[in-house]
């Protein structure tokens, strides 16, 4: 071997990134119009093809569905054998090929031009039977695969695919689509949870440590103890938030050898303490949390007690 494996895998990652840069020239009016039919789209996104272009078409389908445009993956080797029945009179047909000159492709184009639907093609050759039976040309042509013999798709489906993705997230912008909309299709796992889990649906599983400002420090543990989250919040008689004691301003009192006898609620909390809203994201809380380096927030509404969000309550949800 004449290249060092470092050497081969730089090389490979040169060879796509100036396949994906050239793909610059290829924003132009057909892919605005391209974009203009997705997005003026009444039915679904239709997304066809063979081989490594079938793996990179149901990426896309993937993408689309969870960025607000509904589509179907339609291999292209089944489509003539009853997959074609999945495509509506309103649908978008987008078909991926290199070539575009496949056998199945070309079986397939007559019939979706007899169907009348719009049809978009990704395509690495812009003189090939399915260039010129589209609607919308989106040239993904690129000058070399990173394959040593030039042959199989490496440049080509990461062309493809970035292209997709350059539709996937124009349509996001016209569509206005946003976190909230992200959020109500990734209900699941972490990432679902950073964009709808709220700091009120942690903390309403927490106990609600309070202690009066005038009660002694004996008190103030036995309410810490009760609440088993390392801190007690104090309030006045409307339950408005005045401070917090947490078990380091119990240490601190104790290190510095107070008489605890005489002492009050209000003479060792820490007054005005972090606050966060419960309609506020648990991962704002996460932030917060991190830049003060603390492990507790008092939550609360104008001021009004609600509860303690704990950081280990993040850690439960995967969140950290």
């Amino acid at each position: 071997m004449n290249a060092t494996v470092k050497q081969i895998a730089l090389q490979t990652i040169d060879l796509e990134a100036r396949s994906i840069q050239a793909l610059r020239g290829s924003i132009n009016n057909d892919f605005e119009n391209a974009v203009r039919l997705m997005a003026d789209c009444k039915g679904r996104v239709v997304v066809s093809g063979i081989g490594k272009s079938a793996v990179i078409a149901q990426k896309l389908v993937a993408t689309f569905n969870s960025t607000g445009t509904p589509s179907l993956f339609m291999h292209a080797a089944d489509a003539t054998h009853g997959d074609l029945g999945m495509i509506r009179p309103e649908d978008v047909v987008i078909i991926i090929s290199k070539s575009g000159e496949s056998p199945e492709i070309r079986v397939l184009l007559p019939l979706i031009r007899n169907f009348g639907n719009p049809l978009i093609a990704i395509v690495g050759n812009t003189t090939s039977s399915l260039a010129q039976g589209a609607t919308c040309i989106l040239d993904t042509t690129v000058e070399t695969e990173a394959c040593p013999n030039n042959l199989a798709p490496t440049s080509s489906t990461t062309a493809q695919l970035v292209m997709g993705d350059a539709l996937a997230v124009c349509l996001m912008e016209l569509k206005g689509f946003n976190s909230d909309d992200f959020a109500r299709y990734h209900p699941g796992g972490a990432l679902g949870k950073k964009l709808y889990l709220r700091v009120g649906d942690l903390a309403s599983k927490n106990s609600m440590p309070q202690i009066g400002p005038t009660q002694s420090i004996r008190e103030v543990i036995v309410s810490m103890t009760t609440g088993r989250l390392g801190v007690t919040v104090v309030t006045d008689e409307k339950q408005q938030v005045l401070g917090i004691v947490t078990d380091g301003d119990l240490r601190r009192m104790l290190e510095k050898g107070t008489p605890i006898d005489s002492l009050t609620a209000a003479d060792i909390m820490t007054p005005s303490p972090r606050v966060i809203h419960p309609e506020e994201l648990a991962v704002v809380a996460l932030d917060v949390l991190t830049q003060h380096h603390i492990s507790q927030l008092v939550v609360a509404e104008e001021k009004n007690y609600r509860g303690v969000l704990h950081i280990h309550d993040l850690m439960r949800e995967g969140l950290i």
